[in-house]
């Protein structure tokens, strides 16, 4: 019998992955108010008190689910991105490839980060705001570096802006991608491509589209 439960026993490295490996797919589909750490515990195979005994209580394990989750998605993008010599239109192809691979084949783990983290309020949307800021910083160092290799300067600002809209985009066709059936990582990446690279493109040929002037009282004919 000694032998038996010695056998069993596994490393706690190994236990604290089952437990928020079952976090992660509860907090999914409950929320994190409705999630019970008895279910928890149910779904790792171990006690409740020992999910306590490592992980601590319901928000520091909410708040390890987020880390680990945004984690493994910043890592899936930055190893799916090329080097430098890449040109930027097929970094940031093969990164958005990366970005919506990893959120169809981890569907529990973005409901957390895209719904789950930010509607709870702090200390756990700052934790996934924490994740935001280093997509959008990655996607404006691409829109910069277009630029300069076309020799056309566009303001901080206005780089700014553009990656967060780019990411915007990008987080909110993750939801409807994974929500419809039939959608591709590889048709969600495409899709934003040919909405945003079409209209960076021509930004860094400094073609830029501004609305029409038109006079006071005149009406638009079709």
């Amino acid at each position: 019998m000694a032998g038996g439960a010695k056998a069993r026993r596994l490393p706690r490295a190994v236990r604290e992955r089952q437990m928020v490996d079952a976090a992660v797919r509860c907090f999914a589909r409950h929320g994190y108010q409705a999630a019970s750490m008895d279910e928890i515990a149910e779904l790792a195979g171990v006690s409740k008190p020992l999910v306590y005994l490592y992980l601590g209580s319901k928000e520091e394990l909410f708040t390890a689910c987020i880390r680990r989750e945004a984690g493994a998605l910043l890592a899936a993008v930055d190893a799916g991105v090329g080097g430098p010599e890449v040109p930027p239109d097929e970094r940031l192809w093969a990164g958005l490839l990366a970005f919506f691979t990893h959120a169809a084949g981890h569907p529990d783990s973005w409901v957390v980060l895209s719904r789950q983290a930010r509607t709870q309020g702090e200390p756990f949307a700052g934790e996934v705001a924490r994740m935001r800021n280093e997509i959008v910083g990655f996607v404006a160092g691409l829109i910069g570096e277009a630029a300069r290799e076309a020799d056309v300067v566009i303001t901080g600002r206005d780089v700014d802006a553009l990656a967060q809209a780019l990411t915007g985009s990008a987080e909110s066709l993750a939801d409807w991608a994974n929500e419809t059936p039939g959608v591709t990582a590889k048709e969600a990446a495409t899709t934003l491509m040919n909405f945003a690279w079409a209209g960076l493109g021509n930004l860094v040929k400094s073609e830029r589209w501004s609305p029409r002037e038109r006079l006071p009282g005149s009406k638009v004919t079709g």
